[in-house]
């Protein structure tokens, strides 16, 4: 019933004036009460009778309606006292406090294992990874959003940033072999990514490192650069990125590419890959975050979903009413009641004393 109450667009500004309305059953008790004893006297009951067959009419109820127009006069003017308003319109405001997340990147040469698969062919890791990365991006609209791409050390590919068609043109510009450094610092990766975040004002600060590879370049541990994080509060997803074991592997030209059959395949052999989970799930744990293993495209696709569900953007929605003074309307109709009652009393169906 309240919340009823509540949605109703009727308000009142001076709501205590309603108390007045107490006094409407008063007044219909008094009015109704039975009139004074008739001041002249008749001889004869046959000098009254024209008059009364006169009364017995189709208006003779008029008379008892009368002081109830006056009492609804009364009603209707304090209900304009008590200001009445209708609500006109509702103003809806939407306060947003977005997340900033940093998106580490591996860019080794073990990214172009060809162990994902797209569109059922056999894809490089780095092409499948930049698909589903772009899609989480677009389903963050409210949070500011970086990328930092590693190899042997860590580079700055977008800054965090509300423009996101930015940061999708930079991660669409990636390619493995684009960091001249060889191996991959993670733990550097890590470190810079917290640089970025730890003197932002956004409601929180998350990582989300992408790797296939293990700690094997940089300048810090990825132990230590996880430390780092939990003590400004922020959280480091990790990702394993492919199939442990043997993968295949394209062969590489001297100029960086990759060598292709004459119908454009790309030529594999195998290699073996390398990633370490269990360090990844202890940068995670010290975080508190969690932890994944991709080992294809699917699956990856639903680490990124689930990472978007853990992390939602906090919105608060403030409504604001706008009202419309409808005081005249009582006040114009309870000021003709009481004309009305007074003009009927006083003419046509006035009282003999």
């Amino acid at each position: 019933m309240m919340d009823y109450l509540k949605d109703f667009p009727l308000v009142f500004q001076n709501p205590h004036w309603l108390w007045l309305l107490l006094l409407a059953p008063i007044l219909i008790f008094y009015r109704s009460r039975a009139g004074k004893p008739p001041a002249l006297q008749f001889p004869s009951i046959g000098l009254v009778a024209t008059i009364a067959k006169q009364t017995q009419n189709s208006w003779n109820f008029i008379p008892k309606l009368i002081p109830l127009i006056g009492i609804l006069g009364f009603i209707l003017l304090v209900v304009s006292i008590a200001r009445p308003k209708w609500r006109k319109d509702v103003i809806t405001e939407k306060e947003t406090l977005g997340i900033d997340i940093v998106l580490a990147l591996d860019l080794s040469g073990s990214m172009w294992a060809h162990d994902f698969k797209r569109k059922g062919e056999p894809t490089d890791r780095l092409t499948v990874v930049k698909e589903v990365v772009q899609d989480f991006i677009k389903t963050r609209k409210e949070d500011r959003i970086g990328i930092i791409a590693f190899a042997g050390a860590p580079y700055l590919v977008s800054p965090l940033t509300l423009n996101h068609k930015w940061v999708l043109e930079n991660l669409d510009r990636l390619k493995v072999g684009s960091i001249p450094e060889t191996g991959t610092a993670i733990g550097s990766a890590i470190g810079m990514a917290v640089n970025r975040l730890q003197k932002q004002t956004g409601k929180s600060h998350i990582i989300i490192l992408l790797t296939d590879g293990a700690n094997n370049a940089g300048q810090i541990e990825p132990i230590q650069a996880a430390e780092a994080a939990a003590s400004f509060n922020i959280k480091v997803y990790t990702i394993g990125a492919g199939e442990e074991g043997i993968v295949p592997v394209p062969v590489i030209n001297r100029d960086g590419t990759i060598r292709r059959r004459a119908n454009g395949m790309p030529i594999l052999q195998n290699s073996k890959s390398d990633i370490d989970l269990i360090t990844l799930q202890k940068v995670s744990e010290l975080t508190g975050a969690k932890s994944y293993h991709a080992k294809e495209t699917k699956s990856l696709k639903r680490i990124y979903e689930e990472i978007d569900q853990l992390e939602k953007t906090e919105k608060k929605i403030n409504i604001r009413y706008n009202y419309r003074d409808i005081f005249a309307w009582p006040l114009a109709l309870g000021l003709g009641c009481l004309l009305l009652e007074q003009t009927l009393s006083n003419t046509r169906f006035r009282r003999l004393p």
